[in-house]
């Protein structure tokens, strides 16, 4: 089937959001449909001590929900039952997500202590095509964020005029650096979505930069795609805001979330 241009795939995705999609609509949407989930949940959570000590941070229970299942529920939702995580610390607490969620496979990243979050997605490289990517402490509040069909290879982002944060630098839609701080940037989300053809560079990329030297080892994989090996992508920005996701970074955070965590 020959390939849809973006003002194509965009009326039909329209026709599909609104319930009218015709049989042969979801035949010409079917290679942009999201197949798969990379989630990556293998660090410490230390700023969240002491309720990281005997719980990886993804499984903290944010008011009556695990933060992982908000992503796991969302995925769901929109048919994705190829499920990747990624553990580390704990990892065999992630055992009691497969009474809810039997469909998703647990990779272990035995580097996780001694390295950051690249040596996770380097064990999950074969698995980004036609695939969203997550940090797995993010708490979606906005399920409608993840949509099943998507064109381009994206990230989630704020639309800032400053932030301390980490962000992204956009021109004309399209993420041009990463790096932390910035002004009339995107607040970076680490909820991203990549294509069949960027996941596949991401396979071969990830781990090229992974073994290039021990300085790589300590970036976060975002590095690869959006710094170190830009030139290989066109990576879009998807607009989001602040009240679509809850960034869980410190035990104060979750306090203000869940008033449970107050002592």
């Amino acid at each position: 089937m020959e390939a849809l241009t973006y003002e194509q795939f965009t009326a039909l995705n329209d026709r599909y959001e609104a319930g009218e999609a015709t049989e042969a609509d979801l035949a010409a949407l079917e290679p942009y449909r999201a197949k798969r989930a990379v989630l990556l949940a293998s660090g410490f959570g230390s700023r969240m001590m002491p309720i990281t000590i005997n719980t990886p941070k993804p499984l903290v229970n944010v008011n009556g929900t695990r933060i992982i299942e908000s992503l796991l529920d969302a995925l769901l939702a929109i048919d994705v039952t190829e499920i990747y995580i990624v553990t580390g610390y704990m990892s065999e607490c992630f055992e009691v997500l497969k009474r809810r969620y039997p469909t998703i496979t647990l990779l272990y990243n035995p580097d996780y202590a001694v390295t950051n979050n690249i040596s996770s997605a380097c064990v999950a490289k074969e698995h980004f095509q036609n695939a969203y990517a997550f940090e797995s402490d993010l708490y979606l509040k906005n399920p409608a964020l993840l949509k099943k069909y998507r064109y381009r290879s994206c990230y989630m982002g704020v639309p800032v005029e400053e932030t301390p944060d980490w962000c992204f630098d956009t021109e004309e839609g399209r993420i041009v650096d990463l790096h932390k701080g910035g002004t009339d940037c995107h607040h970076m989300y680490g909820i991203s979505y990549w294509t069949a053809e960027d996941g596949a560079k991401l396979a071969r990329d990830l781990q090229e930069e992974f073994d290039s030297c021990d300085e790589t080892k300590q970036r976060f994989w975002d590095d690869v795609p959006c710094v170190l090996r830009r030139d290989n992508y066109e990576v879009f920005i998807e607009d989001c805001t602040f009240d679509d996701i809850d960034e869980i970074d410190s035990l104060a955070e979750l306090q203000e979330i869940d008033p449970r965590y107050k002592m």
